[in-house]
């Protein structure tokens, strides 16, 4: 019964969370008010949760990994593919090496491989962490996407060069041929994975709901376990479950493409996944402040490790990791930005410098979080021989400090770097938009005159009833393709009596029109898979209250 207590308090905590930001007098990222409550919660229950790292990965990430990846715009990911590729790898890579042996110079008792161990295990940024700080701040919605995708796939690097870390410090030893051939296959076959779990199960529900029919909640059950399915098929065979969760989610967006969901179920299916976003991302941080008093009294053991008899060490230790990861994380995203518009401007591209703050907002932005925290707690307790595994104890605590000190200066220094900030028009997204909008009600317009044609030829009065019915519903479209605004709002505002059956038929053959074009549009590359989901939304919305 004690673990259903705590399960409900963080529940409950996270709900106070989402009420306390909002009465605060100053502004204060929601994670760090759920670490507090988390906190709160261990010191009243007098005993913290017994946290299985592997259990927390495989129920928290799957899900929150696949849905970032349905809903990140692809093509920004695609767009800016070289430079999330550079962040997500290259600069992983160069943070394990560049960190580790400066921690390991440091604090000469932490060993080498424990030193480059805890490096790649702060190297990777936090989707959830990352979504919750830029939300707060009116970052450009381009750079947004690089960070979002950025922290989409460092998780996988991070973890596999922590992997790797843990491995040398055990056996005392490591092959780069072995860690490279291990490393291309987690990544590819972890990519390939999520997306052919994804089509199957998109291909035999789709079967089963042909030729046997489904309950209302099926798919959106579905939807809910596809993410574990691809994660754990991934593990099954040694790839990369993040990975494989990730590409579930960029491969069901293609999915949905096709537009054979009903409209009730994308409603319904979007009000289920806002709500286990919202929970899952709360738990996670009430969870790592619900740990946070069990590493701090661990703390004493961790300064024996360095040498020292102050605790106030291991706080310096922090920032200085901290200062380590800031400055390799700045140092290059400038060489790599300098290279990319050196290389633009060989191409004959005009390319202005951009504004040093725009680095600075990278750097600060790469907030580390829940994976930071399951990989750190992976840790092995003894090595091969039996002995403690050195330094597991100063890893962690230096790990959760590092979490807690890059979200407080995250959440400090962004407002502050982007007040003023050049944010460029979206002129595309606008247009678009706008493009798609009457392309979509001239098709409307077409699809309500066939279903007059239709269904009105059973008699005259029907014909006329229909006819009637038309006028009233091609109004909207009309106002729409001249680019006015019809009285009333559009179809949303007008009143529909019950009876009138014609004009409720026409207006959802026209629904139906529009919400095919939106999809046609968004496969062909015309629009952006955000833009169409934010219009078939409004359709949806639109055809469940005529419904």
């Amino acid at each position: 019964m004690h673990e259903i207590e705590v399960v409900l308090a963080m529940l409950l905590a996270v709900v106070a969370s989402g009420y306390l930001v909002r009465v605060l007098p100053f502004s204060v990222p929601i994670p760090l008010v759920q670490i507090v409550l988390g906190a709160a919660i261990a010191v009243v229950g007098g005993s913290a949760v017994g946290l299985q790292p592997e259990f927390f990965m495989f129920a928290f990430l799957p899900p929150l990994l696949f849905l970032d990846g349905w809903h990140i715009p692809k093509a920004d990911l695609l767009r800016d593919k070289v430079v999330i590729i550079e962040l997500a790898f290259g600069l992983v890579l160069f943070t394990v090496f560049g960190a580790g042996f400066l921690i390991h110079w440091m604090i000469p008792g932490m060993p080498l491989a424990v030193a480059f161990a805890l490096a790649a295990v702060v190297s990777p940024t936090d989707p959830v962490a990352v979504s919750s700080i830029v939300a707060r701040c009116p970052i450009p919605k381009r750079l947004m996407h690089i960070l979002e995708g950025e922290s989409l796939l460092n998780d996988a690097s991070g973890l596999v060069c922590f992997r790797f870390a843990v491995a040398a410090a055990l056996t005392g030893s490591f092959s780069i041929v072995s860690a490279s051939g291990t490393f291309l296959w987690m990544a590819l076959a972890g990519l390939a994975l999520g997306v052919a779990v994804t089509l199957a199960i998109a291909q035999t529900q789709r079967w089963l709901s042909r030729h046997l029919g489904e309950e209302t909640g099926s798919p959106i059950l579905i939807s809910l376990l596809t993410p574990f399915g691809a994660y754990l098929a991934a593990e099954h065979f040694g790839a990369s479950g993040i990975l494989a969760a990730v590409a579930a989610g960029v491969t069901m967006s293609y999915v949905e493409l096709s537009g054979r969901a009903l409209a009730t179920t994308r409603l319904q299916r979007t009000a289920v996944w806002a709500t286990v976003r919202f929970a899952l991302n709360g738990v996670m941080f009430v969870l790592l402040g619900e740990q946070l008093p069990g590493i701090l009294n661990r703390a004493a053991i961790a300064v024996q490790e360095t040498g020292h008899r102050s605790a106030w060490w291991l706080i310096v230790y922090a920032f200085a990791i901290t200062v380590i990861l800031a400055v390799l994380r700045f140092a290059w995203v400038w060489v790599t930005l300098k290279l990319l518009l050196y290389r633009a401007q060989r191409n004959g591209a005009e390319r202005e410098n951009p504004d040093w703050r725009v680095v600075a907002v990278v750097s600060i932005a790469g907030v580390r979080g829940a994976i930071t925290l399951a990989g750190v707690l992976t840790l092995p307790l003894l090595m091969r021989g039996g002995e403690p595994f050195p330094a597991r104890d100063l890893a962690i605590f230096l790990a959760a400090v590092v979490i807690l000190i890059s979200l407080v200066v995250a959440a400090i220094g962004l407002p502050r770097l982007v007040k003023g900030l050049a944010v460029p028009d979206e002129p595309v997204e606008l247009r678009e938009e706008n493009e798609a909008r009457r392309e979509a009600a001239a098709e409307a317009v077409r699809a309500i005159e066939e279903a007059c044609h239709t269904q009105g030829t059973s008699n005259v009065t029907e014909a006329e009833r229909y006819a009637q019915a038309a006028v009233r519903v091609m109004e909207n479209y009309r106002h729409r393709l001249k680019q006015e605004e019809p009285e009333g709002g559009g179809t949303s505002g007008e009143s529909l009596r019950a009876s009138d059956r014609a004009e409720i038929v026409l207006r959802l053959a026209a629904l139906q029109a529009e919400r095919e074009t939106i999809f046609r549009l968004a496969r062909s590359g015309r629009i952006s898979d955000e833009c169409s989901r934010r219009l078939v939304h409004q359709i949806d919305l639109s055809e469940a209250r005529y419904r």
